[in-house]
């Protein structure tokens, strides 16, 4: 490394150890799952399953079971889902994100998505007004049931990702996608920048891998294929683990860490491109993004009440 280079670490160091800046307002998560039917008894005690996990994870990522709705069973009726996110807009905030897990079976007849439920379904478009009535700016929906690609273009809107387990409405077998979104982030195999940390991103990218592999180890048709639309999956925190698992009931700390996997993101993408750009650019787009990571780090270290943050 050249001696200009040396320099620009240095003072990159330097400069985030004595810049002091604004961020961005504390934000909450709150996650809404739910299991719908499934068919067969086999299939409804695995959607349970797999929705059980899910939550869990939201409860430990959010630190607090407050932020967590679960409805499966008799329960994830349409009425009570309309309840539910009533409730839970009249607490969230225009900065707060929110995340719903559908897991199910779902059903298309060429016009509308139905996601099936004890009583009666919901449509996809009963659902995308629900989501709608969430005052939150930034959401993320997971609709992992059988048929879910019909409604990724329908409820597509600015600062939203709406992850679906199938590309369209056509694909109706049932799918696989939730079991492996669940051991996504009840496990670290899916965390792969190691920082205890489990993003949309990581997992959507795991349970693709997953699905894939399961049908090619069977020899199998695929009869599945996720699809995420939306920018920046990243910057939804699913689960933490280990020491990140520690981190008290703080929402502040839960939102900045978040903005930290968005930052190491951007660390990563900058360090990917080093081949490609002059030495200069390469330092100085490197030096910013450890700066702003050296001053979020700072500011999630005062939050957090001395827990040490992996």
């Amino acid at each position: 490394m050249s001696s200009t280079s040396c320099h620009r670490h240095v003072l990159a160091a330097s400069i985030a150890s004595c810049l002091l800046g604004a961020l961005p307002a504390s934000a909450a998560t709150y996650t809404v799952v739910v299991a719908g039917l499934g068919g067969e008894p086999a299939y409804e005690q695995k959607f349970r399953e797999h929705a059980a996990t899910v939550a869990t994870a939201a409860e430990q990522a959010a630190g607090s079971k407050q932020n967590v709705i679960s409805l499966s069973g008799d329960e994830a009726k349409a009425t009570n889902i309309r309840r539910e996110i009533k409730a839970l807009s009249e607490r969230m905030k225009h900065e707060d994100a929110a995340v719903v897990v559908l897991i199910g079976h779902g059903s298309y007849d060429g016009e509308t998505y139905r996601f099936n439920l004890p009583g009666p379904d919901l449509t996809d478009t009963e659902l995308a007004q629900l989501f709608d009535s969430l005052p939150a700016r930034d959401q993320l929906i997971i609709n992992a049931t059988s048929a879910s690609g019909a409604v990724i273009e329908r409820w597509q809107k600015p600062r939203r990702v709406v992850i679906t387990a199938t590309k369209s409405g056509g694909e109706r077998t049932a799918t696989r996608f939730a079991q492996y979104w669940a051991q996504a982030v009840a496990s670290d195999a899916a965390d792969t920048n190691k920082d205890q940390i489990v993003t949309a991103a990581e997992a959507y990218a795991f349970a693709t891998n997953q699905v894939e592999a399961a049908f090619k180890a069977e020899t199998a048709m695929a009869t599945e294929h996720a699809r995420m639309q939306g920018d920046a999956a990243g910057r939804f925190t699913l689960a933490r683990l280990g020491n990140a698992a520690l981190m008290p009931d703080n929402p502040e700390v839960a939102a900045l860490l978040s903005q930290r996997g968005l930052i190491e993101q951007d660390l990563n993408r900058v360090r990917d491109q080093r081949a490609a750009l002059p030495e200069n650019q390469y330092y100085d787009q490197l030096e910013e993004v450890l700066v702003r990571l050296a001053l979020l780090q700072k500011e999630i270290d005062s939050k957090s009440g001395g827990v040490a943050t992996p």
